[in-house]
């Protein structure tokens, strides 16, 4: 399983650095736009929604509201942040409600509302990438240092959790994570802080910077733990077979989905963006 991921993530992240980089921001947002699509597929079967016309029902949808904040944002970018914004306080509430989760007295979402929280998680998480992207000359290298972030986080989540993982941190939802992977991922952002302090000075004060990302990396786990919450009720291990050693697409953005609106809201609390 290891090398399968490694082998994977070492096809995936040279044309996922080239995207990122050099394409131009509307290419780069129709591009992603169909890696969020390809999610939302994945999302739809995560909802178990009864059929196949249903699944394609919550596409259309889906496509319908990323076509439509795409004209918004065309408009004014600053529907860009208040989406953001709006998203940075539904991962908050998630944050509260899966430390809360009792899996025999807390709400189990149905397949309708399960459809309508991809729409809430999907939609904010492209819109935030593109504008990201698009902020300036160092948009794209924001946007590829947020994933990296993510990386290192996960990374450091999955290695320091299986050497020295010990206690749970959500086994009703999710046995194989551990308080100390999470806290591996935590230092691994605190690394990415100090390395944007050191690319990006005029983004903030180092301290604030390194508070930033760790923050960032936190709610980025929820996002990975609430896919998992997903994935626990629809009774399947994966939510997909599209990336060997992976799994399917939303497994890998699964953490950047909640990542992204967060940290674009924090670059305009911070002043940073260009």
């Amino acid at each position: 399983m290891l090398l399968q991921r490694l082998v994977t993530a070492l096809v995936l992240i040279p044309l996922v650095i080239g995207g990122v980089l050099y394409l131009p921001t509307a290419s780069f947002s129709l591009l992603f736009g169909l890696v969020v699509l390809y999610a939302g597929w994945e999302w739809g079967s995560l909802a178990t929604l009864p059929d196949q016309n249903a699944r394609v029902l919550f596409l259309l949808l889906l496509t319908t509201a990323l076509g439509g904040v795409s004209l918004l944002l065309d408009q004014d970018v600053e529907w860009g942040l208040r989406l953001s914004a709006a998203a940075t306080a539904w991962w908050l509430l998630v944050m509260v409600w899966l430390a809360r989760y009792q899996p025999d007295h807390s709400y189990r979402p149905g397949p309708l509302m399960k459809a309508l929280i991809g729409l809430i998680v999907l939609v904010p998480f492209w819109s935030a990438l593109v504008v990201i992207h698009g902020s300036g000359e160092d948009g794209p290298m924001l946007v590829l240092f947020l994933m990296i972030l993510i990386w290192v986080a996960d990374s450091g989540a999955y290695f320091t959790g299986r050497r020295w993982g010990r206690v749970k941190l959500a086994p009703r939802i999710s046995p194989g994570k551990t308080r100390e992977g999470v806290y591996g991922a935590l230092v691994g952002a605190a690394i990415c802080g100090g390395l944007l302090a050191w690319i990006r000075p005029e983004t903030g004060q180092p301290l604030l910077l390194v508070l930033f990302c760790v923050v960032v990396a936190l709610v980025s786990v929820f996002g990975d733990l609430f896919e998992s919450l997903l994935k626990r009720l629809a009774g399947v291990k994966d939510s997909g077979r599209l990336l060997p050693g992976h799994g399917g697409m939303l497994d890998r953005i699964d953490s950047l989905t909640a990542a992204a609106p967060v940290f674009l809201s924090g670059l305009t609390f911070l002043g940073g963006e260009a």
